[in-house]
């Protein structure tokens, strides 16, 4: 699995590259919010076909959903330990009670959910508005949270080896996301940034615009 997962680690980034260079994320007005447990899924569905026809791709920033519809944007926080992650819906599932969502398992790894397996989780609920120019600038998110002390102790830490980190927000009607990233001069520095990340045992993303 771990040597699996190192040789997609840089299809994982670029299809982070990919959503974000080409969509803006906007609240949703209504039905926004739902609680419940978040379970995750990996190796035994990787390369079968999900429910929207799409290849499961355990490596993608994706999940399962019993009733959104498929290209739905949702922000998931673990209530466990506040951590936040961007995923898209283009599955169905799970169909066990109580369970609200299934991630994939980069999306579980990101919030810390791989071994716990089933955590209490709340969901947004985002809405894809519309398409942006690329910004040719580039930035590697190490992580996302609810409490912003959470976020400026990550900063903190990471200042102490890497220059330009800083914390990017992202506000719903309901809540504000605090973003840990590292500004990057270009794509490549982006890359070795994150791969470097990866091999102190951050979770890292690629992302296009700051």
């Amino acid at each position: 699995m771990v040597k699996f997962f190192k040789s997609n680690f840089f299809i994982l980034i670029f299809v982070i590259i990919f959503l974000t260079s080409c969509h803006r994320m906007e609240y949703s007005p209504t039905g926004n919010v739902q609680n419940g447990l978040a379970s995750w899924y990996g190796s035994d569905f990787h390369g079968k076909k999900t429910s929207s026809k799409e290849i499961y791709n355990m490596y993608d920033m994706t999940a399962a959903h019993k009733t959104l519809a498929f290209g739905t944007y949702v922000m998931v926080t673990n209530l466990k330990n506040g951590k936040s992650v961007m995923v898209t819906i283009n599955d169905r599932g799970p169909f066990i009670k109580g369970r609200i969502i299934d991630l994939s398992y980069a999306a579980a790894k990101v919030i810390d959910m791989i071994g716990p397996g089933v955590v209490p989780v709340r969901i947004e609920i985002l809405k894809d508005t519309s398409s942006k120019k690329s910004s040719q600038s580039y930035s590697v998110q190490v992580g996302a949270f609810i409490f912003k002390k959470n976020a400026e102790s990550l900063k903190q830490q990471l200042k102490k080896k890497y220059k330009n980190v800083y914390i990017s927000t992202f506000s719903t009607a309901n809540q504000t996301y605090y973003r840990v990233r590292i500004k990057a001069d270009g794509s490549d520095s982006a890359q070795k940034i994150a791969h470097k990340l990866y091999k102190e045992g951050f979770t890292a993303i690629v992302f296009e615009g700051n």
